[in-house]
């Protein structure tokens, strides 16, 4: 079993963009950076911000477009005198496609 689980060509997502990958956990904002990085991190800050995936991005971090809060893209810590944190997820591209953590987006299972 992959470790991966292929959302979609990089292609997609325009740089400075985002888009929003819907799992069983809550919803995911993919974002691709002005560089062509790509980050993966939780659409909300559950009563604080969101959707991140509406927000502005700048160099590697993005505004909140509810609060502006900034969030640092690579890390999901909240910047200056903000407080707070949003789940990051592993991810990847390979071969001009966005692969996620599978532990992101699969169901939680109570006992197996």
């Amino acid at each position: 079993m992959s470790d991966f689980i292929d959302i979609g060509s990089i292609n997609d997502i325009p740089l400075r963009g985002a888009r929003v990958v819907r799992t069983h956990h809550g919803d995911i904002a993919v974002f691709r950076t002005a560089t062509g990085n790509v980050y993966a991190l939780d659409e909300y800050l559950p009563g604080k911000a969101g959707p991140l995936s509406n927000g502005i991005q700048h160099d590697e971090k993005v505004t909140d477009p509810m609060y502006n809060w900034v969030f640092d893209l690579a890390t999901g810590e909240a910047q200056g005198a903000d407080e707070g944190k949003v789940g990051t997820y592993a991810i990847k591209c390979e071969d001009n496609r966005i692969l996620i953590s599978a532990a992101a987006v699969k169901p939680s299972v109570a006992a197996e």
